[in-house]
């Protein structure tokens, strides 16, 4: 079975990622089927019109001819203008995180178009292959991002996080001991900060001291810690995630009131509505705002900061899920694959995941039953 592929150029703000490498269109071209790329979409981070051809795909002028195929891979989920380039029963592969965005969520389904989302496809142990790479990324950008929003022209108090000999690291306070939690431990350590980690997971906070051997601290979370630490706190990174549900509320206005004037947070949890409530989705060119004398920092797109490894570590991880779906054909990949099955967010005008129907009060439909 030959499938179209298409893979369009990333229009959200300054997004330069881009759905498939030359390597990954090979791969599709080596295994019979057609690949389409909308001219420069890679070639902002070095990927050329050229290299695609050499590797097989045909490029195309304009994002609609991009967008005329059986299946497209995209990186962010399809913005405004995007949507009249759908039809029904397409094929749509990226992150798409439905749950806060009843606008984009009703498009796809008055489209009819199969959306399977990377950020709920799962593996055998339970975790989620194809966001951990962004979200490996996200994590050690936030601590960067947080670092340059603590100096005092970027309206931060002026606080260098590992601090000097003689004077006291930042405070960092991360919410969150997942993977993008994780990640910014590894940076915020290696800069030298003052850094605790927040989680309900005591099995996760065990780890966590196992590996850093009292470096980092960690403590369980619950509102009356959140709360006491965020009065102290320099930077506070939030990371908590509910795979295709929307974030929790973690911190509260009046807690973002009680912060210190100048200090900092940092939203990694955004793309599902945030875990702060002062929190609104920003972007590159124009990345925080102030509230309360707290500086916000939240970026949708974070990992797109850094496009060239954020593309080449998303495509190792998407490109064996999207050959099976072009070589197998959608229904049989996701039907006999129970991990991969969760991915499937929106079917031909149904909600198919339960987190996004319940947040959003659409009506679940179970992919088994339809994919049969």
């Amino acid at each position: 079975m030959k499938m179209k592929i298409g893979v369009p150029k990333e229009i959200k703000n300054l997004e330069f990622r881009v759905g498939a490498t030359p390597t990954m269109v090979q791969g599709f071209t080596e295994a019979g089927h057609v690949v389409v790329v909308q001219r420069g979409a890679g070639a902002k981070i070095g990927f050329t019109d050229e290299m695609y051809e050499r590797s097989g795909g045909k490029i195309v002028e304009s994002a609609r001819e991009a967008w005329q195929a059986d299946m497209v891979i995209k990186v962010k989920e399809p913005q405004d203008e995007e949507f009249a380039y759908m039809h029904e029963g397409q094929i749509l592969f990226c992150y798409l995180h439905l749950a806060p965005d009843p606008k984009q969520t009703k498009q796809l389904l008055e489209k009819k178009v199969i959306g399977v989302a990377y950020e709920t496809v799962f593996d055998k142990e339970g975790k989620l292959p194809l966001l951990t790479p962004m979200s490996e990324i996200a994590g050690r950008i936030s601590v960067q991002a947080g670092a340059y929003a603590l100096q005092m022209a970027q309206g931060g108090r002026g606080v260098l996080l590992g601090g000097v000999p003689g004077v006291l690291p930042a405070e960092v306070i991360i919410l969150g001991g997942g993977v993008v939690g994780t990640n910014a431990a590894q940076m915020a350590l290696g800069f030298g900060a003052d850094v605790t980690i927040l989680d309900r997971d005591l099995k996760r906070l065990r780890e966590l001291d196992a590996i850093y051997r009292g470096t980092l601290k960690t403590l369980y979370s619950t509102p009356q810690i959140i709360s006491k630490l965020l009065t102290h706190a320099d930077l506070v990174i939030g990371a908590v995630l509910i795979p295709g549900k929307k974030a929790p509320k973690l911190v509260t206005e009046e807690m973002i009131q009680s912060m210190q004037p100048g200090s900092v947070v940092v939203d990694v949890s955004i793309d599902q509505g945030g875990c702060f409530e002062t929190s609104k989705p920003t972007t590159h060119s124009n990345p925080t705002y102030v509230t309360h004398n707290v500086v916000h920092y939240c970026v949708a797109n974070m990992p797109g900061a850094c496009a060239r490894t954020a593309t080449q570590a998303l495509t190792n991880a998407t490109f064996p899920y999207a050959i099976r779906i072009a070589n197998e054909g959608y229904k049989k990949a996701l039907k006999e694959d129970a991990f991969f099955r969760p991915g499937l967010n929106v079917y031909r005008g149904m909600v198919t995941n339960q987190h996004v129907a319940h947040d959003l009060g659409y009506d679940y439909f179970a992919p088994e039953s339809l994919l049969s």
